[in-house]
């Protein structure tokens, strides 16, 4: 039961940390035809979407983000309450 708990809070930690590699890149020229980079973008894109909807970019800064993060928190902490209380 608690390979399951760790598997899903690695997981996260992994998506995290694409999500600040992803937004590492938007602060320098890359080539976007990477293997790598592109897998980044591809992976982290749907995710971010969802927040630009919602959270509109001021001038040049993305708080979207942010955003991303906090809620992607919020899903881990209750994701893994849930399993830690039921399982």
């Amino acid at each position: 039961m608690n390979i399951i708990i760790t598997s899903l809070d690695v997981a996260f930690q992994v998506y995290t940390w694409l999500l600040i590699v992803r937004i590492l890149l938007s602060w320098v020229r890359h080539n976007p035809y990477q293997p790598v980079i592109r897998f980044i973008y591809e992976v982290t894109e749907p995710f971010l979407s969802l927040f630009r909807r919602i959270v509109p970019p001021v001038g040049p800064v993305d708080f979207s983000p942010i955003v991303a993060f906090f809620v992607l928190h919020l899903i881990r902490q209750v994701l893994i309450s849930f399993l830690r209380h039921f399982l």
